[in-house]
């Protein structure tokens, strides 16, 4: 085997270790130091898939800020696990079944699972060749070449979802001080300050 070879397997075994402590580790800020090494374990996955503007996304947005939003929220919020777990015992019958249907309806979806005799070719119709272009920029190249309308116009949607929350959480609150900097910026200097004599021995 080659050290590609070694190193997916390296990577899929810690992939899928992280995994299984996330959910069985009784500590909560454990459970997502694991999600975080999961994380970081399938970026290496995509890298060894030639996927590396994939790879850096994953570390980027899922390690860098929504893992470690969990690890602040998780260590920041007092909450009694021991009754949330005394909670969840009662429902356990219920998800065992529910996982069980999963793994059933997996297992028949890889068992049925054929490839179509013209996918391959539809998929190097979208993307350039692997072997002339990399995976950054062929990327790039469909994003903001052949779909740029459709990338525009996500980051619109984006852009109205973004200040439609900001305007149904806005409150103002006459008890709450804020920052005016138009005032700041339209103050007298000559105002701003005042100089005083300070005679010695006497305080101001």
């Amino acid at each position: 085997m080659s050290v590609a070879d070694y190193a997916f397997y390296a990577f899929a075994i810690v992939t899928v270790t992280a995994g299984l402590l996330v959910t069985i580790s009784r500590n909560p800020v454990h459970s997502v130091l694991w999600l975080i090494l999961a994380f970081l374990s399938s970026a290496g996955l995509f890298v060894l898939l030639g996927a590396e503007f994939v790879a850096m996304l994953l570390i980027i947005v899922y390690v860098g800020a929504v893992a470690v939003l969990f690890l602040f929220v998780v260590m920041m919020l007092d909450i009694d696990f021991a009754e949330l777990k005394g909670e969840m015992a009662k429902y356990m019958p219920l998800a065992l079944l529910i996982g069980v249907v999963i793994l059933m309806q997996i297992s028949l979806g890889v068992g049925a699972w054929i490839q179509a005799e013209g996918a391959m070719g539809l998929r190097q119709a979208v993307a350039p060749d692997a072997a002339q272009v990399e995976n950054t920029k062929a990327l790039g190249l469909l994003i903001y070449d052949k779909y740029i309308y459709l990338f525009q116009a996500s980051g619109l949607v984006l852009l109205v979802a973004m200040i439609g929350a900001i305007l149904l959480t806005l409150r103002h609150r006459k008890d709450v001080k804020r920052q005016n900097v138009l005032a700041q910026m339209w103050r007298d200097p000559a105002k701003a300050m005042e100089l005083k004599d300070v005679k010695p021995g006497q305080g101001l």
